[in-house]
């Protein structure tokens, strides 16, 4: 026979107090837009007084028609691929400073887990893990705060005009963002494999080839891909500040009033993003 809920208990249900808990948020976060809209004093009908509208005419006209001359498109050429190589080399970099790290950063892979249900548990061989994990947690922390335009303004001052600021910035920037992710993968990896292996007898290696590997390979190169394609958008921004590409190109032709050429770039821009949208999303299809 069902019991009736006293009020009292109804009002310490969880369910009662989920809902509570989300009014409050949604009260919050519409406090924060609020509060936002009026601080930073968004005007968006300022958009549509006279200036504004002559402004966007006198631009609209000026880019029209794109340019597309045999000189233009020979002058383009190489920031078009050095943007590429770019995005191509610095997504490299990440990933080689952001596995590393997401090994040291994953605690299924530090101390927990059934790689590490045969330890000994003494108090040395507990800072030693653990030590390394909060570390590499923390460095990934700092190298995705920071964002990549902030990085390749560093490294221009560091190394010069040119590429290699680029390259840098991006490999710093999104190791944090890979790293992060793929220590979250890892940690969210099935131990049931795993366990099974280890109680055949595998060793360590074998376990991690055949139960980690297969598992976590696929989301991998599948969020890999996506940054790349990240990357050869945020490539292209690394111009404005000295870090190559085609980005500068576009900045100069902004400062010139040369708005057809502007457009031009832009439309480059646009088509290799989707071109290589499209090549990662078949990749993907391939490997998950």
């Amino acid at each position: 026979m069902a019991i009736p809920m006293s009020p009292s208990t109804a009002a310490s249900s969880p369910k009662w107090h989920g809902s509570r808990s989300a009014r409050f948020l949604g009260l919050l976060f519409l406090f924060a837009v609020v509060a936002s809209y009026r601080l930073t004093e968004v005007k968006p009908l300022v958009l549509f007084e006279t200036e504004a509208l002559a402004n966007l005419w006198a631009f609209a006209r000026g880019m029209l028609p794109p340019a597309h001359s045999l000189a233009f498109l020979q002058t383009i050429w190489r920031p078009v691929l050095e943007t590429v190589q770019i995005a191509l080399l610095g997504t490299l970099l990440a990933v080689l400073i952001g596995f590393p790290l997401s090994l040291l950063a994953s605690s299924t892979i530090a101390f927990a887990g059934p790689l590490h249900d045969m330890e000994r548990r003494s108090p040395l061989v507990w800072v030693g893990t653990r030590l390394p994990y909060v570390l590499s947690r923390l460095l990934l922390n700092v190298l995705r705060a920071i964002p990549e335009l902030v990085w390749a303004l560093l490294f221009v001052r560091a190394l010069g005009l040119g590429a290699a600021p680029g390259i840098m910035a991006l490999g710093v920037s999104y190791s944090g963002m890979l790293g992060k992710v793929y220590a979250d993968i890892l940690e969210a990896i099935d131990p049931a494999p795993l366990e099974a292996l280890q109680s055949t007898g595998a060793s360590r290696l074998q376990m991690v080839l055949y139960g980690w590997l297969p598992q976590m390979l696929p989301n991998f190169l599948g969020y890999t891909l996506y940054r790349w394609e990240c990357a050869l958008r945020a490539s292209a921004l690394m111009g404005f500040v000295g870090a190559g590409g085609i980005g500068q190109h576009i900045e100069l032709s902004m400062r010139m009033f040369e708005y057809h050429e502007a457009v031009s770039m832009i439309l480059i821009v646009f088509a290799l993003s989707a071109i290589v949208e499209r090549l990662g999303d078949g990749l993907r299809r391939r490997i998950v």
